[in-house]
This record gives structure tokens, C-alpha cells and sequence, in this order.
């Protein structure tokens, strides 16, 4: 079956790391990271003198991904450690991940947000939905110009995280490459 990609983006999308500190978003639980687990740009040395990172999950958002009809791909800097951490907490199966490798945090002078080349390439022309809270234009026109297939930046805000209106949106979007007038035409199924 050659279903649409769905990149995943943690901070924001999943966990609203912007809400208000104090006040965990109804229907999240948190979890506590222990600094020096692996986790890109986390100083080990800093581990222990610093507290855990607080990260608000909504274990309602796994099932409700799984029944989109995508497959399923990290797009984080979590990278595989998001197996580890927040999958479980989701209710998610191991999922692969994009390696973001030397791209990772290197700022890019067209404004193009340093994920965007990776994740173009790993979908490398197939239909692509891509949830995070960083896109901006450049993103959308980079993905237009150097992506062959039908591709859907969807920005969420890190405020309040994923919400049924997103997830509207990316069912749309699989629908709407599921249709006969879809230049994608049907997919298999």
C-alpha cells in the first residue's frame, strides 16, 4: 500500500511547550525527560544540575494518527530517542525517523527552515504531510519548487498543540489524494 507520509514534529505539534508553564492543557499528562538521554543539542554534563525536560503528551493523538491512513515518520530533533520517550506515551509502534544528520540546526540564508531539504528528499517526490510549528513561506515555496508530489506544510500552533481541526485538515488532504480527479489518481489500496 503506498500511503501519503506523515512527518511528525514533537515540540509543538505534539507537545505545546509554549502553553502557559503553570497550566498543563486538559487531556495531556506529562512526562519527564531526564537530561543527557541523547537528545540532540542536551549537554550530558549538564544533566545533573538541571531538571528534567517537561513534555505534555495527549495519549488520545496516537490512536487518532494511526487512523489517519498515513505512514507515520518522526520529523524532530528527538529523532530516534522520539521511540523511546514518546511513542510509548502516544500509544505508538516504533516508527522510522528522518536523520537530519549535519542539517540539524545549520541555518539556511534563504530562510528555508533547516528541516525542510531533509524531509523533501526522504519523501523523495511521494505525497507528504508535514505537521510542525516552525514553517514559514520559504518552506511552502521550497517544497512547491523541489518536491514532485502533492505536499501539505501544516503549522501548528505550539500554544495548544494538535486539535481536531488539524486533524481535519490531514484527513482532507489523504482524501483528497485518494480522489479520481486527484492527478495522484486513487492510491492503492
Amino acid at each position: 500500500m503506498n500511503r501519503p507520509l506523515l512527518f511528525l514534529d514533537v515540540d509543538g505539534p505534539l507537545n505545546p511547550y509554549a502553553a502557559q508553564p503553570e497550566r498543563r492543557p486538559d487531556g495531556y499528562i506529562t512526562l519527564r525527560v531526564p537530561l543527557g538521554n541523547g537528545l540532540r543539542g542536551d549537554d550530558p554534563g549538564l544533566s545533573s544540575r538541571r531538571r528534567p525536560l517537561r513534555v505534555w503528551l495527549n495519549p488520545g493523538h496516537g490512536p487518532a494518527l494511526l487512523r489517519l491512513g498515513y505512514e507515520l515518520c518522526w520529523a524532530t530533533t528527538w529523532m530516534a530517542e522520539a521511540n523511546r520517550w514518546i511513542a510509548p506515551a502516544l500509544g505508538l509502534p516504533e516508527l522510522p525517523f528522518v536523520d537530519f544528520g549535519d542539517a540539524l540546526f545549520r541555518e539556511r540564508p534563504d530562510g528555508v527552515h533547516w528541516k525542510t531539504g531533509p524531509l523533501v528528499d526522504h519523501a523523495a517526490g511521494r505525497p507528504f504531510a508535514w505537521i510542525d510549528d516552525e514553517q514559514s513561506a520559504p518552506d511552502h515555496a521550497y517544497a512547491a519548487t523541489h518536491h514532485e508530489g502533492p505536499a501539505l506544510l501544516h503549522h501548528v500552533n505550539p500554544r495548544i498543540g494538535l486539535r481536531e481541526s488539524d486533524f481535519h485538515t490531514l484527513t482532507d488532504f489523504a482524501r483528497a489524494l485518494n480522489s479520481p480527479e486527484s492527478p495522484e489518481g486513487p492510491a492503492p489500496g
